[in-house]
C-alpha cells in the first residue's frame, strides 16, 4: 500500500509517521520479527489479555474485529507457525521458520512469504495530529497483512460506546507493550485528544 512519511517529535526517535489511503495518518513503532519476541507478544495477549483485545484483519474492503469468547485452550508452536486454539475455533500465523514436513517440505520463497517479516505497534492520529487508536500489526514476507489486533480506546467501551470524558486507564496495555517490546515511556502524546475521530 503506498504511504507518504515524515517524522516528529517521538515518533522520529523511535519510528515513522505515515499517511495510508484509507487508513488515515498512523505512527509506527518497529518490532523485532524475531520468534521469541512474536511468540512473547502474541502469548501474551492471547493467553492473558484476551479479554481486553479485539483482532483480526484490516485491509482495504474488510475488518474483521473478532472478540475472543474466552482464553484459549491451547496455544502452540508447530513448524514456524503459532496456533491459537479457542476449542471450537482457532487461528494459525506463521511467525517462525517454517520448513514443511520431510514428505512435503516448503520452498525457501514460500516459507520467506509466509513467515512474519513486519511487525508494528501503532496508533492511528486524529485530524488535529494526535492518537485517537492502538493497536498492532503483522504483516508476511510480501508485505500482506496477517493480523491486526486492537487494543483498548479511552474514547470506547468494550461495546463500541463512546466515553466522555475519555478513561484513560484503558492505554495500560498500550503502555506496557511500548515499554516492553520498545522500551519507551508512556508518551503525553497519547492522552491529548478529547474524543474519538473515525475517518
Amino acid at each position: 500500500m503506498p504511504t507518504t512519511e515524515s517524522a516528529s517529535g517521538e515518533a522520529a526517535a523511535a519510528g515513522r509517521t505515515v499517511h495510508e489511503p484509507g487508513n488515515g495518518t498512523l505512527d509506527l513503532f518497529p518490532l523485532d520479527t524475531s520468534e521469541p519476541t512474536l511468540l512473547a507478544l502474541l502469548k501474551d495477549l492471547f493467553q492473558q489479555r484476551w479479554a481486553d483485545i479485539r483482532f483480526g484483519t484490516l485491509i482495504q474492503g474488510a475488518v474483521f474485529e473478532i472478540r475472543a469468547p474466552s482464553p484459549p485452550a491451547r496455544v502452540a508452536m508447530l513448524d514456524g507457525y503459532l496456533t491459537v486454539d479457542f476449542g471450537h475455533w482457532h487461528l494459525h500465523i506463521c511467525i517462525g521458520e517454517h520448513k514443511g514436513s520431510a514428505r512435503n517440505p516448503v520452498a525457501p520463497e514460500l516459507a520467506r512469504h509466509r513467515r512474519t517479516a513486519r511487525a508494528e505497534l501503532y496508533r492511528r492520529l486524529g485530524p488535529d495530529g494526535n492518537p485517537v487508536s492502538w493497536g498492532l500489526r503483522l504483516f508476511n514476507g510480501k508485505d500482506e497483512q496477517q493480523l491486526t489486533v486492537f487494543l483498548p480506546n479511552p474514547f470506547l467501551d468494550d461495546d463500541d460506546h463512546n466515553l466522555s470524558p475519555p478513561d484513560w486507564t484503558r492505554l495500560a496495555l498500550w503502555d506496557e507493550l511500548r515499554l516492553r517490546f520498545l522500551h519507551l515511556p508512556p508518551d503525553a502524546k497519547d492522552r491529548q485528544a478529547t474524543r474519538f475521530v473515525h475517518d
